[in-house]
């Protein structure tokens, strides 16, 4: 009997301790790289996607939150000079809680979290509490931005090794480096962390023998559209320096390799070189934007302002879908609503041969480019981007009586119906428009990018607007924004409308209602068009 009873809660304890495993969660280490989201590797944005809780530094790049999986739980806990939003100590005692509760959680640090991240003492305490972690590495900055100033850290006749050391130093502390080894080395040294320090490291190679010819550069923000270069000797770079403030994070680089950086530029060459933009096209929308400014050398900031989701359930469009041969025409206004609309058309078990003898009609390139994939080809599309050009148009080719459905946001322009009826009833004809809601528009919230410090500095060059809703989503998204300091670029004339509707007084327009065309727009503002 006792030797029953004895099993009985051997097995409970058993059972509990599996539940209380279960109930952990798990640290990922992860490296973001120096701050361009390209640099990032594909584990790290995997085991980003899958994210509960991401704890994350000021080192990240502005670029990378908008990688953050959406309702994932983001705590900020960046660390600038004389500035900590959060002391190591409690950093390492958040990411314990958090995995106590059960939590898939993601410490993001900008570069590699083993060189300089300090994420060797993240680790102790997890260890401590038996909390299971992997380390996904990072690209350094150390070797990444002198990449970007075109500085090669190895080189067969200059370098033959690199040394990574920290120049951070404790406050009101000298500088303890042991510059007789460091001026000794034949190699390249790269500094981190060192502005603050960089008289005292160059003096310090000085008298410790290092030749005052040897070339010495400071690379400032590196990777970002903010990158800047400067290029001197140990013996000059404390008075140039002085004369050139360089804003921080940087990266102080020494050794005759050096001397490469401005034959093997190549990030400052590229045309949108210097260049920050926000986009806030829907997030599965903005790669295409996002990829080709990026190819050009510029900064994106992807800030989606607005999101859709389809309303469900949508007996109307059922109707609409299950009756579908009743109409003459369809007028797609957005990709959004060519899925949805054949999302419905597949549940109600029809494709595309249900569309026989239907006019299709859309708004704008990338609107034809969704309903391609569908395998259909519009017969109608305006030149202009607007849903007043789509209105005149088929409002004058339609014939009396036609009936047509719409398929499109719930907060969709009314002067396409408007418009529509104006230009027919010219003609004597009615048409029977049923502009039909399937799609709902939702602004977001933003509290990741301070875009409105950003844009009050000069920061950010231009907003890109690809509809009505996007600019009123980006005003409600970051409230602290003074229009007075946006510079829009819009496709078409109603989204330029919008903009000055709110108070934007610098506004342009694609010539092309296209990625392409905003592309061409943003390299002719630049005045690098070539």
């Amino acid at each position: 009997m006792t030797d029953g009873t004895e099993k009985r809660t051997e097995n409970v304890r058993a059972h509990n301790d599996m539940r209380s495993r279960r109930k952990e969660g798990k640290v990922w280490l992860v490296g973001a790289g120096p701050s361009d989201p390209g640099l990032m590797t594909l584990k790290g944005r995997e085991v980003l996607s899958q994210a509960q809780v991401v704890v994350y530094d000021a080192l990240v790049g502005v670029s990378v939150p908008a990688m953050f999986p959406a309702g994932a739980e983001c705590i900020y806990v960046g660390k600038r000079s004389g500035r900590h939003a959060m002391a190591q100590e409690e950093i390492n005692r958040l990411l314990l809680e958090k995995a106590r509760e059960g939590k898939r959680v993601v410490r993001l640090k900008g570069g590699d979290p083993f060189v300089f991240g300090r994420g060797g003492e993240e680790l102790e305490l997890l260890v401590q509490a038996g909390i299971p972690f992997e380390v996904v590495p990072g690209v350094t900055s150390a070797v990444s931005v002198p990449a970007y100033g075109g500085i090669p850290v190895t080189h067969r006749d200059m370098a033959g090794s690199f040394h990574v050391i920290t120049g951070h130093r404790k406050e009101n502390e000298p500088l303890q480096l042991p510059f007789a080894g460091l001026a000794g080395l034949d190699g390249t040294l790269v500094f981190l962390m060192g502005m603050s320090a960089l008289p005292d490291i160059m003096r310090g190679l000085l008298a410790a023998g290092m030749h005052p010819a040897t070339p010495a550069a400071v690379l400032s923000q590196g990777t970002t559209g903010r990158q800047r270069k400067l290029i001197a000797t140990v013996a000059t770079m404390e008075e140039t320096a002085a004369r050139e403030p360089m804003r921080t994070p940087a990266v102080i680089v020494v050794g005759p390799a050096v001397a490469l950086g401005n034959r093997f530029e190549w990030y400052e060459r590229l045309p949108l070189f210097g260049r920050c933009y926000v986009t806030t096209r829907p997030a599965e929308r903005s790669q295409e934007l996002s990829k080709r400014l990026r190819e050009l050398g510029a900064e994106v900031i992807e800030l989606p302002a607005i999101r859709m989701e389809p309303i469900t359930p949508n007996p109307a469009l059922a109707e609409a879908v299950s009756g579908i041969n009743a109409y003459d025409c369809i007028a797609f206004t957005s990709p959004e609503g060519v899925r949805v609309f054949f999302d419905a058309m597949h549940r109600g078990g029809k494709d595309a041969r249900s569309l026989s003898g239907v006019r299709l009609a859309v708004i704008g390139a990338g609107t034809k480019k969704a309903l391609k994939e569908q395998g259909l080809l519009a017969d109608e599309m305006p030149d202009s981007y607007s849903g007043e050009a789509l209105g005149t148009l088929l409002g004058s080719h339609l014939a009396d009586g036609a009936r047509v459905l719409i398929p499109r946001s719930n907060i969709g322009n009314p002067r396409l119906v408007e418009v529509m009826q104006e230009r027919a009833k010219a003609k004597g004809h009615r048409l029977q428009i049923t502009d039909l809601p399937v799609y709902e528009t939702i602004y977001e919230k933003n509290e990741l990018v301070d875009v409105a410090g950003m844009l009050e500095a000069g920061e950010i060059d231009g907003v890109f607007f690809t509809s009505a809703s996007s600019v009123r989503g980006f005003f409600a998204a970051n409230p602290g924004v003074r229009a007075a300091d946006v510079t829009a670029l819009c496709i078409g004339e109603m989204t330029a409308e919008a903009a000055r509707g709110a108070g934007i007084m610098q506004v342009r327009i694609s010539r092309e209602a296209a990625v392409g065309g905003l592309v061409s727009l943003a390299r002719e503002l630049s005045g690098k068009n070539a």
